[in-house]
């Protein structure tokens, strides 16, 4: 868990960065420092399922996607 957390904290950290250094706006690295991460969060979770989805498929193992 410490290493998620520390990797979320580093995620946080760049998307602030490169924000502010493209806008020169503390509130816009932050926003995005914020929303950027929860967006990642979701698009890997429907990445993993698709993914899983996937491999059924090659196994011959039909199941639903979202199960």
């Amino acid at each position: 868990m410490t290493k998620t957390l520390s990797f979320a904290l580093v995620h946080m950290t760049v998307a602030f960065s490169v924000v502010y250094a493209m806008t020169g706006n503390v509130l816009a690295g932050g926003l995005v420092a914020l929303v950027e991460p929860a967006c990642n969060t979701i698009a890997y979770h429907v990445h993993e399922k698709m993914w899983e989805w996937i491999r059924r498929r090659q196994r011959g193992t039909s199941s639903p996607i979202l199960a």
